[in-house]
């Protein structure tokens, strides 16, 4: 092994500038462990990392028998930047860099812009490359066709380590390459057009599911290589299934080979910790405004996007970054310059991220998970807002979950949580999650907050998501909801896949997941004028007395609409009139109380002909039987064509 050279360098001028700048969005490309050939031809690789406190950074791993000094790397100016170029290293091979800061501080860190890492509970970084033979050409150059603000999208969203596992293997979790077919067979099968992986990162806790992330450039080695993530998005963009990844600028943990301290100074998080800690999630808090910093973030954003071929990033915890005073009591915060409780440096970067990535990956999407009522989110940096494509409905979530942990018998009282989001609905470009959040810590799963019998139960689940459906908004569904699984989820355990074979109740119910996501695919008026005020108008949103809904969808001219009925009790309506916007015939599209989903088969016998007896303020009307704890879906057919393909119930109109 020779002695490190630093006549040998892929960082260019340019490079530093953009990176001291803040404005590098592929600092990837040069900082980290880079195999690499000489101009002479000798092979090695060039290490580089930001570390400008320090007094000294040498390369330590299995080539030099982990010795802290043998490998010293060099300063690049006043860059910050210490790097090196080591002959003979190359692939596979382990290591870890020895800081020691200006004041005396040693340790020994992984790579910050590492591409792989040691497998938890290892902490080591490994040098890799990122070539992967591509097979989805056809899927990415058809994304730009694509706009996700007006194309369907319903999310699949699951945490990877617990999706499936392997019991006859100690309940392992499947690899990246294992989960590929099982799990485009499962999403193909259901119909989600997209799954959303909760982050798959580099962790060192598990139970984390990711969310305190040290490699940031790194999928998580627990289950498998860069390439088997590679593998399976590509699996999935095979079989036309869009990838959107969760990732983390928010925080990050303290583990001492991580980010934290980095060279003996607080270098990524800010040091005051009333602005450096985060006291809920005892993490440490990236400081926004320095430039580097938001380099590092930029390239990882991207890293994700052009290396992995993700369709999309859901940035968490957004509020927190948002807000200087986030879960902090009088006095633990530090005012912004004009004595407010707004992060500037945290909003000034939400904004740069999101426009660097619309301008590289004009076909990508962004998604905030952000809880408060902070404005224009979803709307561009340009006129003022934050600039995601997307921001989560959380307000939609827990009105409409607290709505349906209500006994029937007392909904009357709450009718108007199921029609407040209209007052906001087109304020921002929504996504409507029943997502992982509330499913754990004790809130049970979906199925436990359902009043009533089993039966019940699985008929408010089927209820529930056609109401979801039926709304505004891109949809978002946690694994396990289409099971009505029955335990609280636990990151620890498999779903409950047994469950399906056990119960043809709970079989029905997945039945009815996928034929809700194909009719909502197959009828543009569902999704094509999501972000339009004129896409929804309510047929009757005041029957609080009976808990019925009824509302209609409209696409683009010549799309057919969509009329959506909605009875949020166990009693059964007959003779319900609706209006709708036309006459004739209105085909009974879906209907969620049929028996194939283990309905009571309460239904229209496939339609009905409108009549011209006025309802609601329209010419036209249905005399519908609306389902026990059930919705129908009926799309118009002017030409008076009947209902083939449909799944429907028995009437009794």
């Amino acid at each position: 092994m020779g002695d490190v050279r630093d006549d040998v360098s892929r960082i260019g001028e340019q490079d530093l500038h953009f990176f001291a700048e803040g404005t590098h969005a592929h600092a990837q490309a040069v900082l980290g462990s880079h195999p690499h050939v000489a101009p002479d031809g000798e092979r090695g690789t060039c290490f580089a990392v930001w570390a400008p406190n320090a007094r000294s950074v040498a390369v330590m791993g299995e080539f030099n028998g982990w010795s802290r000094t043998s490998h010293p790397l060099a300063l690049r100016g006043d860059s910050g930047i210490w790097e090196g170029f080591v002959p003979g290293v190359g692939r596979g091979d382990h290591y870890k860099y020895h800081v020691v800061s200006t004041g005396g501080h040693a340790v020994d860190k992984a790579d910050p812009f590492a591409v792989h890492h040691e497998t938890p509970p290892e902490t080591g970084s490994i040098v890799w490359d990122l070539d992967y033979e591509w097979g989805d050409a056809e899927w990415m150059a058809g994304r730009a066709g694509r706009p996700p603000l007006s194309s369907p999208m319903s999310i699949y969203e699951l945490h990877l380590g617990s999706w499936r596992r392997v019991p006859e293997d100690g309940g392992r979790s499947l690899s990246y390459r294992e989960a590929a077919e099982r799990l485009a067979d499962h999403v193909a099968a259901t119909g989600f057009t997209h799954v959303e992986l909760l982050p798959v990162m580099e962790h060192p806790f598990f139970g984390s599911w990711g969310y305190q992330s040290t490699g940031y450039f790194a999928p998580s080695s627990r289950h498998g290589t860069p390439q088997d993530l590679m593998f399976l998005i590509d699996c999935l963009h095979q079989r036309g299934i869009g990838v959107i990844l969760d990732w983390v600028p928010s925080h990050f943990p303290g583990d001492e080979h991580g980010l934290v301290y980095f060279d003996g100074t607080h270098l990524y998080e800010h040091e005051d910790p009333r602005q450096g800690f985060h006291p809920d999630w005892k993490s440490h808090i990236f400081n926004y405004g320095r430039h580097e910093v938001r380099s590092f973030l930029l390239s990882s954003a991207l890293h994700w996007l052009e290396a992995f071929h993700a369709d999309g990033l859901r940035v968490d915890a957004v509020a927190s970054m948002l807000y200087l005073d986030y879960s902090r009591k009088e006095g633990e915060w530090v005012p912004n310059a004009f004595g407010g409780r707004e992060n500037l440096e945290a909003i000034s970067f939400l904004r740069e991220l999101n426009t660097a990535i619309y301008r590289e990956q004009p076909s990508a999407c962004t998604i905030a998970e952000e809880s408060t009522s902070w404005p224009m989110v979803s709307r561009p940096g340009y006129v003022g807002g934050l600039g995601f494509g997307f921001k989560w409905d959380m307000g939609w979530m827990h009105d409409t979950l607290e709505y349906m942990a209500q006994d029937p018998v007392h909904r009357k009282f709450h009718h108007g949580q199921l029609t407040f989001r209209t007052m906001y609905a087109w304020a921002e470009n929504f996504v409507l999650p029943l997502s992982h959040d509330e499913v754990v810590h004790g809130k049970g799963s979906l199925y436990a907050k359902m009043p009533g019998d089993h039966w019940q139960k699985l008929a408010s689940l089927r209820l529930l998501y056609s109401y979801m459906y039926a709304q505004p908004g891109k949809k978002l569904l946690f694994m396990g909801a289409e099971l009505g699984q029955q335990r609280e989820w636990n990151h620890d355990d498999s779903l409950d896949w047994h469950l399906l074979d056990e119960d043809p109740l709970r079989a029905g119910l997945l039945r009815f997941v996928g034929d809700l996501n194909r009719l909502y695919r197959q009828a543009p008026a569902l999704w094509r004028r999501d972000a339009e005020p004129a896409g929804f108008r309510w047929i009757d949103c005041n029957d609080p007395d009976h808990s019925t809904l009824s509302l209609v969808r409209h696409g683009a001219a010549g799309e057919p609409p969509v009329v959506v009925a909605l009875n949020f009790t166990p009693v059964p309506r007959a003779n319900h009139r609706v209006g709708v916007p036309a006459g004739g015939f209105w085909r009974e599209a879906l209907n969620s109380d049929a028996s194939d989903y283990g309905g009571a088969g309460w239904g229209n016998f496939g339609g009905l002909q409108a009549a011209p007896v006025r309802a609601h303020g329209r010419e036209q009307s249905v005399n519908l039987t609306l389902p026990p704890l059930g919705a129908v879906f009926l799309v118009g057919e002017p030409s008076g064509a009947g209902g083939e393909g449909a799944v429907v119930a028995r009437s009794v109109a």
